[in-house]
């Protein structure tokens, strides 16, 4: 795997896997350009990776699920993966991908983002490290589990409430989900008081064995059950039992497909091929609705330093700006209006816009941290003549500039 060079790259591409090896890193468009804005910006930044992780993880800490959490993921992609790497051959016995478990892996990091203080606990990778190696490691232990105990031991191994959670997830009524906890509760205490001793493995109840559970569920349901229900045989709870243990074991350890394994009888393209056309992801809306955000509060603010602005300019000033924005008068008549020649009014008229250019450039250098080079300049000086097309050509603002 190719380590990244730039902070831009850190902080903005992703893990591409294919046949669960790395093939490359692709870069996440708004990401970059966020980066690339922020750099702008603070220049003196653009090789301290420590600056940016701890700032995007307290921008995170402010605005969870924004920009800065697809920031943050992007940053800990080679953290996440050299740990998945270090951690599956620590279970030989099971059978795991590379690429499964750095997604279950990657998928935490808000989780991880909220445990870590990058200012008290160290660096925010030293941290993801521990965590990454503890959230696969518990993944893989309940997998190996799972996948070497038969329904019974998976059963018995069952607390209450991982046994009620499968069930509400596989959407069955309050009713009938009471019924199946009662049935669970009562093959423990039956499956317990018949156990041979010295029998290690656990094996499907004998005849005797499920009587005594069905007795137990037929005389607990009338007190424990509302309504009591039914009388069940021993048939009935087993079948009860059996679709318990299938939900536990699909709830616990789901079934992780990649979207990047090929289609079925296929030799071409992938599964997420076919996934729905959707002209934005989740984060490409969180991000447009931030950027949309940040752009409305930067005007408002340019706003106000241009109007204060154009307040401070003297009378004869603000008359020619009336005159040539407001009335749309061309030099010439404005010169005829004053009683001026014409190259006065364009050297007056560049003084103002070039004292307006000023203000709001040293605006942009202390507020923003934008450094004044001649296309930021040649930009601004577009946006302030569009501008005072704009603000002069409102009746309100005529009005109050009258005033």
């Amino acid at each position: 795997m190719r380590p990244r060079q730039s902070i831009s790259e850190v902080f903005s591409t992703f893990l591409k896997f294919e046949f669960d090896s790395v093939q490359s890193w692709v870069y996440d468009a708004k990401l970059r350009r966020s980066i690339q804005n922020c750099l702008l910006q603070i220049p003196e930044t653009k090789n301290s990776e420590k600056f940016w992780a701890i700032y995007w993880h307290k921008s995170w800490q402010t605005q969870p699920n924004s920009l800065a959490e697809g920031h943050l993921s992007a940053y800990l992609q080679e953290t996440c993966y050299w740990t998945t790497q270090r951690t599956i051959p620590q279970f030989g016995s099971v059978h795991c991908k590379l690429s499964d478990c750095f997604q279950l892996a990657i998928a935490e990091v808000p989780k991880i983002l909220k445990g870590c203080d990058p200012d008290q606990n160290g660096s925010l990778k030293s941290y993801s490290n521990v965590a990454f190696g503890n959230i696969i490691r518990d993944a893989l232990r309940q997998k190996q589990e799972i996948d070497f105990s038969n329904d019974w031991a998976l059963l018995l191994k069952l607390s209450r409430k991982q046994l009620q959670e499968s069930l509400q997830s596989a959407g069955l009524t309050t009713e009938i989900i009471a019924s199946y906890l009662l049935a669970w509760a009562c093959f423990e205490k039956g499956y317990i008081l018949t156990k041979s001793p010295g029998i290690r493995k656990l094996q499907r109840p004998d005849e005797d064995t499920w009587k005594i559970i069905a007795q137990l569920y037929n005389s607990d349901r009338l007190t424990q059950l509302k309504p009591p229900g039914q009388e069940c045989n021993s048939q009935t709870l087993e079948k009860w039992l059996l679709f318990c243990s299938k939900q536990a074991r699909s709830y616990l350890y789901p079934v992780v497909t990649s979207l990047n394994v090929s289609r079925p009888g296929q030799t071409e393209g992938e599964l997420q091929d076919d996934l729905p056309d959707t002209n934005e992801s989740l984060l490409a809306n969180l991000i447009e609705r931030e950027e949309t955000e940040t752009q409305k509060n930067q005007e408002i603010k340019i706003k106000t330093v241009l109007i204060d602005a154009i307040a401070q300019l003297d009378s004869q000033s603000q008359q020619l700006m009336q005159l040539y924005y407001q009335q749309g008068l061309t030099q010439q008549q404005i010169a005829k209006q004053l009683q001026i020649q014409q190259y006065q009014v364009s050297r007056r008229l560049a003084k103002v816009r070039e004292s307006l250019l000023l203000t709001l450039v040293r605006w942009s250098q202390e507020t923003m941290h934008i450094s004044p080079t001649s296309n930021v300049v040649k930009h601004v000086s577009a946006v302030l003549e569009e501008w005072l097309l704009s603000y002069f050509s409102n009746p309100n603002n005529n009005t109050a500039q009258e005033q």
